[in-house]
């Protein structure tokens, strides 16, 4: 059972090299690594072919978004197991990608595999034997079963992806009979303190992110669960300071759905219920 490893990447060469020194020290290391260049970020590239020739490099005009590279990405891969990595995000454990192997051998129903993530001034736990079938993944410390991946149709291509991509995916694998389980026997480290998230762009695409995600996956009789949950987000927001971008959040919502309207694709009532049960009970599995 081989495994090939991603890497999405834009502009953050150091961060980039760094995370794949990381990918091939482990041992084993991954039978291949792919690494995609966002909007055609030549010097990214190059420093990255200068110092791993081996690497496979995707890259293209357009700029996909992390969501948009794994795509291409995902497709390319040569094997079943793909594990995906953000560009400042990389395995904590040496035999990560061993680990990997070893818990799709046990849980051959899995579309997806995630990892607990830590990041920058975190405590991080440790790799305990457990897991337990989530609603939810993150996609730069997952490993994907690639047909399901492509079966499910991948991620809708987004800049700013926060509160879309990875749930829109997961709804989508769950409303096919798809599971994700989550462990922490794999460890992946995000070398981020999440400071951007404050981003103003990042707060007003998470609002306009929600409302896409309702319309385009929840039936018209749910899309009030859609309302609230904006709702909530706009409230988290406000109570936590990040005024900046709000507006621009909720007035950019009706582009933002035309503009995404062919992806519409609705699901059925039960399995949006189903997978928002999921989200609130995970259940525990043995490992």
């Amino acid at each position: 059972m081989k495994i090939s490893a991603i890497v999405t990447a834009y502009k953050r060469i150091e961060q980039t090299l760094a995370t794949l020194r990381v990918i091939q020290s482990c041992t084993p290391p991954p039978d291949e690594i792919l690494v995609h260049i966002d909007a055609n970020e030549i010097d990214c590239a190059e420093a990255v072919q200068r110092a791993f020739p081996m690497v496979r490099i995707l890259r293209g005009d357009e700029r996909l978004g992390p969501g948009g590279g794994r795509n291409k990405l995902v497709d390319a891969a040569q094997f079943e197991f793909v594990a995906s990595f953000d560009d400042d995000s990389y395995p904590i454990d040496s035999d990560y990608f061993e680990r990997a192997v070893k818990l799709f051998e046990q849980f051959p129903d899995a579309s997806v595999i995630c990892a607990a993530l830590y990041h920058v001034g975190e405590s991080i736990g440790l790799d305990e034997r457990d897991a337990r079938w989530t609603a939810d993944f993150t996609g730069g410390a997952c490993i994907y079963r690639r047909q399901a991946f492509l079966d499910a149709g991948g991620y809708v291509p987004l800049r700013v992806a926060y509160g879309m991509e990875e749930v829109d995916l997961a709804l989508r694998l769950h409303s096919r009979g798809g599971k994700i389980l989550t462990t922490p026997w794999l460890r992946v480290f995000h070398n981020n303190d999440l400071r951007h998230h404050a981003d103003p762009q990042v707060t007003a695409g998470s609002i306009a992110n929600l409302a896409l995600l309702a319309y385009l996956r929840y039936p018209v009789s749910l899309w009030g669960i859609g309302v609230g949950q904006c709702a909530n987000r706009l409230l988290w927001l406000l109570r936590h300071g990040r005024y900046r971008g709000i507006l621009k959040g909720v007035t950019m919502i009706p582009a933002h759905l035309r503009a995404h309207h062919s992806y519409r694709l609705p699901l059925n009532q039960r399995a949006v219920r189903s997978y928002l049960a999921l989200r609130r009970a995970p259940v525990p599995q043995n490992l």
